[in-house]
C-alpha cells in the first residue's frame, strides 16, 4: 500500500465497527474513567513470559485498524523485521516486536470497561488527554462532544486540570495499550531498555498530538524531542502493514537473546 492510503478514516472500505469504536471510546474515555483504569490494572501482579504474551496477540486483531485485518502479532513482527532491515539499534528492533504488547490486557479485560476482544476502546485506538478539551485533531471530532467531561467548566478548557507547558509526561492520556505496557515495563525490574524506547512505546498511539500538532499549550521542550522520536519511530509504525505473514517461532532465534539483553529472561509482572 502505499504511505497515502493509511489511516483514511473516511474511506468507503472502513468498516462501521472501526466509526462504532472511536465513538464508544469518546464517549466512556474520561479522566474518571482513565483514573480507575490505573487502579484497576497497575497491579503487577500476573507473571507472562514475554513470548507467551506475544502468542497471545495471534488471537487478537486490532478493532480501531483501518489498516490491517491481521493478528495483531504480524504487525509486531513486520514493525520488527523493517527497523532490523535498516540496520537500526537492536534496542529499537525490540520495541518494534513489543510495542503493542500492552494489548494483552484483553486476557483479564471486560466488556464494560472496553478491554476484551469484543469491546476494545479500552484498549486500542488514538489516545488524547483527558481532563482537558479534546482537540479537532482526533478521529472523528463529531464524537468529542459525547465525553462527559466536555461539559465540565473545569475540564474542558485548553490547558483543563494541568499547568501551562507541564509536558506530556505530566497529563493523564486516554487509557490503552500504550500506557500499559510503558507502566508494566517501568515496573519491571529488568528494564534496561533506554529512554527512546520508552517514549516510543508510551506515546506510539498519541495521534492528536505527534500527527495532529495539537496540545501545544500543554508542551515542553522535551516534548519537542519526544515528537523527533515518536515521528521517526512512525514510519515502522504505520508504513510497514501489508499482508505478508510471518511466523513467530521462526524469528524467535534472532529476537530472544535481544529481548534478553534488555529485559532479562525472567517472566515480566503484568
Amino acid at each position: 500500500m502505499e504511505e497515502k492510503t493509511f489511516r483514511n478514516y473516511d474511506a468507503p472500505d472502513v468498516s462501521v465497527a472501526v466509526k462504532e469504536h472511536y465513538r464508544k471510546m469518546r464517549k466512556n474515555q474520561t479522566l474518571d474513567y482513565v483514573r480507575n483504569m490505573h487502579e484497576k490494572y497497575l497491579k503487577f501482579d500476573k507473571p507472562m513470559d514475554l513470548w507467551e504474551a506475544m502468542r497471545h496477540l495471534n488471537s487478537l486483531i486490532d478493532v480501531s485498524d483501518p489498516d490491517l485485518d491481521l493478528p495483531n502479532v504480524q504487525h509486531l513482527i513486520q514493525s520488527a523485521e523493517a527497523i532490523r532491515a535498516e540496520g537500526r539499534p537492536d534496542w529499537m528492533q525490540l520495541t518494534g516486536l513489543i510495542h503493542d504488547l500492552g494489548k494483552v490486557m484483553f486476557l483479564w479485560g471486560s466488556d464494560e470497561d472496553g478491554t476484551s476482544q469484543a469491546e476494545q476502546w479500552g484498549m486500542v485506538g488514538d489516545v488524547f488527554v483527558v481532563g482537558c478539551a479534546l482537540p479537532e485533531s482526533c478521529v472523528y471530532p463529531e464524537f468529542n462532544a459525547l465525553n462527559p467531561d466536555m461539559q465540565n467548566r473545569t475540564y474542558s478548557t485548553s490547558i483543563g486540570i494541568y499547568e501551562k507547558g507541564c509536558g506530556i509526561d505530566n497529563v493523564d492520556l486516554a487509557w490503552g495499550h500504550d500506557e500499559y505496557l510503558y507502566q508494566v515495563l517501568n515496573n519491571h525490574a529488568d528494564n534496561k531498555l533506554p529512554e527512546e524506547a520508552m517514549v516510543m512505546i508510551r506515546y506510539h498511539s498519541f495521534y492528536p498530538w505527534h500527527s495532529g500538532g495539537a496540545y501545544t499549550e500543554l508542551l515542553n521542550e522535551k516534548d519537542e524531542e519526544y515528537l523527533k522520536i515518536i515521528q521517526d519511530f512512525n514510519t515502522y509504525d504505520l508504513y510497514t502493514k501489508s499482508q505478508k505473514v510471518y511466523n513467530l517461532e521462526e524469528v524467535l532465534d534472532y529476537y530472544q537473546p535481544i529481548a534478553e539483553k534488555y529485559l532479562g529472561a525472567g517472566p515480566i509482572y503484568w
